[in-house]
């Protein structure tokens, strides 16, 4: 049933949304890690340690193509803040330091956090950063994608996740990624530019071994 498909190396809900829209927009199935039969492991705990986003997802890749031995594909990212000197950034996900917290619980912190940290900073201009990686027998790849705006002091919007609601994207007339439709955040946002860069190579490479 799932021969095919490529291994999604998260269990993020928010990024298992995301992610299964955007490759199969391209025609790509993936298969989560619960349904591949990969129940989470102390060592997942421990991948994203290096100090850029690509370092990360390609670390994501790897440990869940050895687990899966299925073709595998993974991303980072997180929000790099000019006033914060690039902060978070591949600490996004664990800023507020608050292990003890999951979902939506520790999306709040993190941005109580940020609003804190930004609080006196005028139109705090901001990026998006996503690293996307894919892993098979043949080869590693990994994309980059970014999208800039500012960060707002309050949240605006219901949708996205993490940092969603405050970020203003300078390409959606100032409106968040909390505000704006799915299809409308896919147009520009980080993750979906990474996606569109990683399929396109993807496919390149096997078009070239046939």
């Amino acid at each position: 049933m799932h021969g095919d498909a490529l291994l999604l190396a998260t269990r993020s809900a928010g990024k298992l949304r995301e992610l299964h829209q955007l490759f199969a927009s391209f025609g790509f199935e993936l298969i989560d890690l619960d349904v591949a039969g990969l129940p989470p492991e102390p060592a997942e705990d421990n991948l994203e340690t290096f100090a850029t986003f690509e370092e990360n997802a390609l670390a994501k890749a790897r440990y869940f193509f050895e687990r899966g031995r299925r073709p595998t594909v993974a991303d980072d990212s997180g929000l790099a803040v000019d006033a914060l000197g690039g902060a978070p950034g591949v600490l996004s996900k664990r800023w507020s330091g608050r292990a003890d917290l999951t979902g939506q619980a520790l999306d709040d912190e993190n941005n109580r956090k940020l609003v804190h940290a930004l609080a006196g900073v005028p139109r705090p201009s901001a990026r998006y950063v996503c690293a996307a990686a894919y892993m098979d027998e043949r080869r590693e790849i990994v994309r980059r994608g970014e999208v800039h705006g500012t960060i707002v002091t309050s949240p605006r919007g219901s949708g996205g996740f993490g940092y969603d609601p405050y970020f203003a994207s300078d390409e959606l007339a100032g409106r968040t990624f909390g505000e704006v439709s799915r299809e409308e955040k896919e147009r520009v946002s980080h993750r979906a530019r990474a996606v569109r860069a990683l399929v396109a190579a993807i496919v390149d490479a096997r078009s070239s071994r046939r």
